[in-house]
């Protein structure tokens, strides 16, 4: 079953807004075996809209379209459906009496343009939107359903978790679409290819590897695609050992998982504490540590000493060492670390100095040198990297990899050389 999403919306097109709904929704159809062939986002003009429907009822199956359903003049995809499909416009009761109770328990007064929104096109089954007052659309044309929800994602979520995806599960005889995934850090794509060339040949021909590079971590996720459950989770489960078997300790977690979330789990199994002092990273792995609920219980604080004075007087580093050897060396990480653990009485603390840039590189200490040290009660672990890319994408590479370092020690795994 081949489905199509259209974006209706200007604000989109002009980077006013970035378009959610449509990652939100192809992950939930693909988990129901809907498979989306093509997105799109277009004006809030007749013209596209007509155009995009144009095309898309040639392709697809079930046709979704997110946009243009409020009570303002420039919402016009109800009307717009309407003439496409040559239905008049017929005023929907349930869809009027569900926006006259939104609105009453907002204390505001129902006008024209919200009984507008009530008018849908004969014959279209109307989807209650249980957080606004714009109706959805479901209608069915030689043999294409096409489905309008509001362009605002918490109304278009409840809508399709409420009601569509049901509706869709019931209406088709859906395949299976299973995925599992695993995360590499550190290992580059073109290098994981050449390692994994014969196993992408002796695949089963309903299973298929992609590769997701992001930075320096790459997700490899196996699709499998078939009508008997059991069977499907069976042939993955064999695929996925033989990737194990492969891959061994390039894996740096199981799952969709990010890198926060593997060390956090480690942490919380092996009921550790842990703290961070950042100098370049500017407290980003701590932000990706206390993004997981309930990370209270592994993660202890951080101290983002991004200065000489503070990295003197809150972590204790030597003045001399930092004029000789300056910030981003290995003495002053080992000193930063060593501190915070004694300070917060942690397991574990993650030290890290660098360049991040654009500016402040040297000739021999260029932008995105990064020293990172990791402390536990028994041992000091430092590395020495030298990551490309800009600002941002140094202080990610730079998070991910200490992250990463830290989980390998807990779990008693090797560690990268320095690079």
């Amino acid at each position: 079953m081949n489905a199509e999403i259209i974006t209706i919306g200007d604000e989109i097109l002009i980077g006013q807004i970035i378009d959610t709904n449509s990652a939100w929704m192809a992950k939930e159809l693909n988990a129901i075996g809907i498979d989306i062939i093509q997105i799109s986002s277009i004006k809030d003009e007749k013209e596209n809209i007509v155009i995009a429907l144009n095309e898309a009822k040639l392709r697809a199956d079930i046709v979704f379209i997110t946009g243009g359903l409020g009570p303002t003049s420039d919402d016009i995809t109800r009307q717009t459906l309407a003439a496409y499909f040559n239905l008049e416009l017929e005023l929907n009761e349930e869809a009027l009496a569900n926006i006259q109770n939104i609105l009453s328990k907002r204390n505001i007064p129902i006008g024209k343009n919200n009984e507008m929104q009530a008018w849908l096109p004969q014959g279209a089954i109307a989807i209650q939107n249980a957080r606004g007052t714009a109706p959805g659309m479901w209608i069915e044309n030689k043999g294409t359903v096409f489905i309008a929800m509001p362009g605002v994602p918490y109304e278009m979520k409840s809508m399709m978790e409420l009601t569509v995806l049901k509706k869709l599960s019931t209406s088709f005889n859906l395949p299976f679409i299973l995925h599992k995934t695993i995360t590499v850090v550190n290992v580059p794509e073109s290098v994981l290819s050449t390692r994994l060339i014969n196993f992408e040949n002796e695949l089963p021909k309903n299973v298929k590897l992609a590769y997701l590079p992001n930075l320096n971590t790459v997700r490899l996720r196996l699709s499998a695609r078939g009508e008997n459950k059991t069977i499907l989770d069976s042939t993955l489960d064999k695929v996925l050992d033989e990737l194990r078997t492969i891959l061994n300790e390039d894996i740096s977690a199981e799952a969709d998982e990010t890198p926060a979330l593997s060390l956090a789990n480690a942490l919380i199994e092996n009921k550790l504490k842990i703290g961070t002092a950042e100098s370049c990273t500017g407290g980003f792995v701590a932000h990706q540590l206390t993004a997981i609920p309930g990370s209270s219980i592994f993660f202890e604080g951080s101290v983002i000493s991004y200065s000489y004075d503070v990295k003197e007087t809150l972590l204790g580093v030597n003045h001399q060492d930092m004029l000789l050897k300056g910030a981003v060396s290995e003495e002053v990480v080992v000193q930063m670390a060593t501190s915070l653990q004694q300070q917060l009485n942690i397991d574990y603390a993650i030290a890290i100095s660098g360049i991040a840039g654009p500016g402040g590189g040297t000739k021999t200490k260029p932008v995105g040198t990064v020293w990172i040290c990791i402390k536990n009660v028994n041992s000091i672990h430092t590395r020495l990297f030298h990551f490309h890319g800009d600002r941002l994408q140094i202080i990610e590479k730079t998070s991910n990899m200490a992250m990463e370092l830290t989980r390998r020690i807990i779990k008693g795994l090797p560690l990268p050389d320095s690079l």
